[in-house]
């Protein structure tokens, strides 16, 4: 028999030649050096060769074991070089058929016929949520179980109705793949696992009059100081809830007042530019030293690679005695409201929301970003903010305490 010292002493010849070791196994070396472990069998009165594996990858130990599992198949009057070959093919069919290359196949396959809301939020799910998860996993791998951890995860993190659109999106993907495959769909398999809440209103924007009270309750919160800093800010400039709280600092200008916001972000064609109150400024600055160096505004407490949870705001609100009257949303509706009833051109009004414009005639000559309008128009804000606050004895939100 052959030992490892001698397999890897055994030097090239002027013609191959074998150094057999036991029932059947050998080394075969070829006039360049190279090794491999082979063996020889008849089945059905037929010579047939099994190549096992490159020495030295494939060690004498590993060889003799492939040599007991080949004998096996033998012994069922199988063939272990055509096993072993359907064996590669089956793995390079998996290679060709991860999760995540079928999921790219099925998005590009839509993403020209649909909105570019629905590609964003889809390139979204998939790179942040499916491909982490899922991604490199062979599609005849991926069962049940996976996709329920994964939504289960998402509901946590980010809330149901995240968790259900990221399962309704690997059930597409699922129904695309060939059929060959014979994947079934286990995303559609977990539909129930999640009670999706039924739909609620937004809640009222609130009146000039019920934004001290609201502004206290937020100072009381006895949370994190960068969830109280989120909700003031989201009233300051009253832009969406998942534009703010997944804020990188790079989109910040604190010299010149500006948070000009990614088109990829908006999920516009150009990015947004969001005039920054003294009263706004004050707020960034002060979280700051509370990001502990993360790449975003409002770093996740588990992980500062990431931003803040989404539904870290709707429960702020909640706890705060708000829920259900009025949610991180209802700050765009309050500010509009209140400035509409200043006299701030619906114009200026319209583009600080970053609304479309639904009239194709008029957006098609509305390119003006009423820039200059909307500084004065956001510190206005911020000061009447500060004004209704300190004639109801609440601290104003320049001077809020960190």
């Amino acid at each position: 028999m052959l030992t490892d010292t001698k397999a890897r002493a055994a030097k090239a010849r002027e013609k191959p030649y074998k150094l057999g070791d036991r029932e059947g196994l050998y080394l075969y070396v070829t006039p360049t050096g190279a090794k491999s472990w082979r063996f020889d069998y008849r089945l059905a009165g037929a010579r047939e060769t099994l190549t096992v594996g490159r020495y030295p990858d494939v060690g004498l130990g590993a060889a003799r074991d492939a040599l007991s599992r080949a004998r096996a198949l033998l012994a069922r009057g199988e063939s272990p070089a055509r096993a072993k070959q359907h064996q590669k093919a089956t793995a390079r069919v998996a290679r060709a058929n991860t999760l995540q290359a079928l999921a790219e196949k099925w998005y590009a396959g839509r993403k020209d016929a649909r909105s570019e809301s629905w590609r964003g939020n889809a390139r979204r799910w998939l790179e942040q949520d499916v491909y982490p998860a899922l991604g490199s996993k062979p599609i005849r791998e991926v069962n049940g179980d996976d996709i329920e951890r994964l939504v289960r995860r998402i509901a946590e993190e980010r809330g149901v109705r995240s968790a259900h659109y990221v399962r309704l999106l690997l059930a597409g993907v699922f129904r695309s793949v060939p059929r060959h495959l014979n994947v079934g769909n286990p995303a559609r398999d977990v539909a129930g696992i999640l009670e999706l809440p039924k739909g609620k209103a937004r809640g009222h924007p609130l009146s000039a009059k019920e934004i001290p009270g609201f502004l206290e309750a937020a100072d009381r919160y006895p949370g994190r100081t960068s969830t109280k800093l989120a909700i003031k800010l989201l009233m300051l400039t009253f832009v969406r809830k998942r534009e703010l709280v997944e804020a990188p600092w790079e989109e910040l200008d604190l010299e010149r007042g500006e948070w000009v916001i990614s088109a990829a972000r908006m999920k516009m064609d150009k990015p947004h530019i969001v005039p920054l109150s003294r009263q706004a400024l004050d707020c960034f600055e002060k979280l700051k030293p509370l990001a502990m160096g993360s790449p975003y505004v409002f770093p996740n407490l588990g992980d500062p690679r990431r931003p803040m949870s989404a539904s870290t705001l709707n429960k702020a609100f909640d706890e705060i005695g708000y829920g259900g009257k009025f949610t991180p949303h209802g700050a765009r509706s309050t500010a509009s409201t209140a400035l509409n009833a200043q006299g701030w051109s619906a114009d200026a009004i319209e583009r600080q929301l970053a609304h479309t414009e639904r009239d194709l005639v008029r957006a098609a000559y509305n390119h003006a970003d009423y820039l200059e309008e909307r500084r004065r128009m956001m510190q206005s804000w911020a000061d009447l903010i500060d004004g209704l606050c300190a004639g109801a004895n609440v601290s104003p939100i320049k001077k809020a305490a960190a």
